[in-house]
C-alpha cells in the first residue's frame, strides 16, 4: 500500500460517472484542490486539501464499498503526493487535429436511441448543419457532422464536448475529421444531406454510409477527458419517449428520481432475492435487493435509474405472485446500503439493460399470460420446454421457433400469475448448458 497521501486514486471510473459524482462522493470529508478524470483508463485523480481528509476518507471507504450509480469504485492512496495538472494540455490535444468543418462524435453510454433527428436538434444550435452519416463501430455509436463553415465546427466542439444527450447519459465526445466533404446517398435514419432533400430513401442493397466504415480507424478515436454535462433542451421524459417510439406509457412522466423501490405482501416461504431480481430486471438494472428480516414478506429493490424504477412500479403494482397481490411502492430510502444481508446485483451480466437498452424497454409491460424464452441450446425440443417450466402452472400452448438462427420458444399458460412464476423461477436457468433469458410476451395468441 503505498505511503498516505493528499492524493487519490480511483479505479472503475466508468463513462457514466461525472467529475460532480466523485466530488459527492468525497467532499463529506473535506474540500477537494484538484480532480483529474483519466478517461482512457477508467481511473481519474483527485487531491484533498489536507492529509487528514484524505486519510478519513481512506479509513471510511476501506469498511464501506463506495459505489457511483451502481458501478463499484475503488479508492487507494496515490503514489503522488501533489497533484500537478497542466492548463495547456488540453490545448495541446485540441490542436492534434486541424480545426475542420466536419466533426466525428462518438455517443459513449448510449442508454436511448441516437437519430439523425436528434443529432441535428443538437448540433444545429451552433450553425448550417449541411450533412450527418451515423454508424456503428467497435468504438460504438458514431456520426460525422458536416456545417457549412469551420467556425460552426469549432463553436460546436468547444460547447458540447463532455456534454450528455440526455439527462446522466449519451456522452458526446467529439473530435475534428479530417475530411473535407461527406459524401451522402440516401436521405434516411442513418444519414441526411439537408442541402439536398431530394435524395432517395431505399437503399437498393447498397449501405448509406459508404466510405466511412473505417472512420475509427482512421482517425484512432480514444474517449477524451471528457466532463458530463446535460443538454438543456432534452430529459428523461424525452429519453424514455424516444425508448417507447415516440411516446411515453400512460402513467408515466419519466421525472421520477426515487431509484428503491419497497415491495411488500410477498410469499416469504417461496420469495428470495434472486427471484425479485428476475422480476424486476425487466423494467430496468438492479443494483442491490436486500430482504427485511424484521418483515419477511417486505423487500427494497434499488434500480439503476429513476425512470427504471418508475417503470417497475407502474407495471408491477398489484401483480399476482405465489398467491399473493404484491404492493410495490416508492421507498423512502435513497439506497440500499451494502451489508451481509443485501445482494448487489451491480455487477451482474444477468441485468438486461447492459446492452440492447432500447429494445429492452419497448419489451416493458405488466405481466402476461405467455413467456418468451431465449437463448434455448440449438438441440432443444418442444418437450424439453414443457418438462422445464409445466411445474408452474397449466401450459395452454407452447411454440418452438427459430429467428436469427437461434432456438427461442413461447409458452402460453393459464393465467398470468403462473407465467410470472415460471419467469422468476426460470429466468437465468441452465437448460443443456445453456443459461435462458425469459421475459413476458405481448403476443395474446399463439
Amino acid at each position: 500500500m503505498s505511503e498516505p497521501s493528499k492524493v487519490i486514486h480511483i479505479r472503475n471510473v466508468g463513462l457514466e460517472i461525472s467529475e460532480n459524482d466523485l466530488l459527492q462522493l468525497v467532499q463529506p470529508f473535506g474540500a477537494v484542490s484538484k480532480l483529474v478524470m483519466l478517461r482512457a483508463k477508467n481511473q481519474a485523480l483527485l487531491q484533498m486539501h489536507d492529509l487528514p481528509s484524505a486519510l478519513n476518507l481512506i479509513q471510511y471507504y476501506d469498511g464501506v464499498q463506495p459505489s457511483i450509480r451502481g458501478r463499484n469504485v475503488y479508492m487507494q492512496f496515490s503514489s503522488h503526493q501533489e497533484l500537478t495538472t497542466d492548463p495547456n494540455a488540453q490545448s495541446r490535444r485540441d490542436q492534434d487535429s486541424e480545426p475542420n468543418r466536419i466533426l466525428l462524435v462518438t455517443i459513449h453510454h448510449m442508454l436511448y436511441p441516437i437519430t439523425v433527428e436528434v443529432l441535428h436538434q443538437v448540433f444545429s444550435p451552433h450553425g448550417f448543419v449541411e450533412k450527418i452519416v451515423t454508424f456503428q463501430k467497435s468504438a460504438g455509436y458514431q456520426a460525422l457532422i458536416q456545417y457549412q463553415t469551420r467556425e460552426s465546427g469549432v463553436h460546436a466542439r468547444t460547447a458540447l464536448q463532455g456534454r450528455n444527450v440526455y439527462d446522466g447519459c449519451c456522452q458526446l465526445d467529439i473530435q475534428f475529421s479530417n475530411l473535407t466533404e461527406l459524401q451522402v446517398n440516401y436521405n434516411n435514419d442513418r444519414s441526411r444531406d439537408f442541402t439536398n432533400p431530394s435524395l432517395p430513401t431505399e437503399q437498393k442493397n447498397r449501405s448509406s454510409q459508404s466510405g466511412y466504415g473505417d472512420a475509427a480507424a482512421l482517425y484512432g478515436i480514444s474517449p477524451a477527458n471528457a466532463r458530463a454535462g446535460v443538454y438543456p433542451q432534452m430529459g428523461n421524459a424525452a429519453a424514455i419517449a424516444a425508448a417507447f417510439g415516440g411516446g411515453l406509457p400512460p402513467g408515466i412522466n419519466g421525472n421520477n428520481d426515487r431509484c428503491t423501490i419497497l415491495v411488500s405482501n410477498l410469499n416469504p416461504d417461496k420469495i428470495d432475492e434472486d427471484k425479485l431480481f428476475n422480476l424486476f430486471s425487466l423494467y430496468g438494472n438492479i443494483v442491490r435487493v436486500k430482504l427485511l428480516r424484521h418483515k419477511p414478506d417486505h423487500a427494497l429493490i434499488q434500480m439503476e435509474h429513476g425512470f427504471q424504477s418508475e417503470l417497475a412500479v407502474h407495471f408491477l403494482k398489484g401483480s399476482l405472485l405465489f398467491g399473493k397481490q404484491m404492493e410495490v411502492n416508492f421507498s423512502k430510502h435513497p439506497n440500499i446500503t451494502p451489508s451481509l444481508d443485501s445482494h448487489d446485483y451491480s455487477g451482474s451480466n444477468l441485468n438486461r439493460f447492459n446492452r440492447n437498452a432500447v429494445k429492452n424497454y419497448r419489451y416493458c409491460c405488466s405481466p402476461t399470460k405467455m413467456i418468451h424464452i431465449s437463448t434455448l441450446p440449438q438441440d432443444v425440443t418442444e418437450d424439453d420446454i414443457i418438462s422445464h417450466v409445466e411445474e408452474h402452472g397449466v401450459l395452454v400452448n407452447t411454440k418452438l421457433f427459430e429467428a436469427n438462427g437461434k432456438k427461442q420458444a413461447l409458452v402460453l399458460f393459464d393465467n398470468e400469475e403462473e407465467a410470472t412464476e415460471a419467469l422468476v423461477c426460470k429466468h437465468a436457468s441452465t437448460m443443456d448448458g445453456s443459461v435462458i433469458r425469459i421475459s413476458f410476451s405481448q403476443l395474446q395468441t399463439i
